[in-house]
């Protein structure tokens, strides 16, 4: 791995949906470079494009034109079975609704990921606790995601997405469904996660002091990227 390499480049990438008269162009040519260690915000209007920039950069959609590399690698020449693979053992994601399945523990749910990896009972059952450790929920590992306040099952799915280590970090709207208190709970974890363990985050929000924790905001316009700037924090 060449550390002057950005982790992941979009070269010109577009993205339609459809074809002719109803054809919606999502991303118009999109250029984007995320290096190590960055926590970059995405931020637009709906429609602008973010959320379907955020697909491509989970493996979960492809361009219809242009690259996305990841680590140096052309993702749109890997199979499927590449890319998921890619998913499962580099990314990790964060999701507004949660995610989390109603029938299986807190403890469970965070050891999902690991048992897509194959990891052995013990080896999981030990990370997935101190993951939860990590995010402050020692001591409920076996209550049900509805015996969970709203607050307490995000931190359960950061858990999960922080269990596998990953190298790149996705959140898409993580405080969408929490007050004010716990939105800033859950940035303060994040920060802390990019800040002392160098994970690199990209986090789509409508929140404007929520994005202020990233250290570079890219704002998004009718499937283009309209600016791209550091914030206080990055210019530290």
């Amino acid at each position: 791995m060449n550390p002057a390499k950005p982790l992941l480049e979009l070269r010109a990438v577009r993205k339609t949906y459809g074809s002719g008269e109803a054809a919606m162009h999502a991303l118009r040519g999109v250029s984007l470079k995320i290096n190590r260690g960055e926590f970059v915000a995405v931020m637009g209007p709906s429609g602008s494009g973010k959320s379907t920039c955020m697909n491509i950069l989970g493996c979960m959609d492809q361009p219809t034109a242009g690259q996305y590399l990841f680590e140096d690698v052309e993702v749109g020449e890997l199979t499927r079975d590449q890319r998921t693979l890619l998913r499962r053992y580099y990314l990790g994601f964060i999701f507004q609704g949660f995610n989390l399945l109603n029938r299986t523990s807190a403890l469970e749910n965070v050891e999902l990921p690991l048992i897509y990896r194959g990891v052995a009972a013990s080896e999981r059952r030990a990370a997935a606790y101190r993951a939860l450790k990590t995010v402050g929920l020692t001591g409920w590992e076996r209550h049900m995601p509805n015996e969970l306040s709203g607050g307490q099952q995000q931190r359960v799915a950061i858990a999960r997405a922080i269990v596998t280590q990953p190298l790149l970090l996705l959140a898409d709207e993580p405080t969408g469904n929490l007050d004010s208190q716990r939105s800033r709970e859950v940035m303060d974890l994040l920060t802390g996660f990019n800040r002392d363990h160098g994970i690199t985050i990209v986090m789509v929000t409508h929140e404007a002091d929520m994005a202020a924790y990233a250290k570079r905001i890219v704002h998004f316009r009718d499937g283009l990227i309209e600016t791209d700037q550091a914030t206080e924090n990055g210019a530290c």
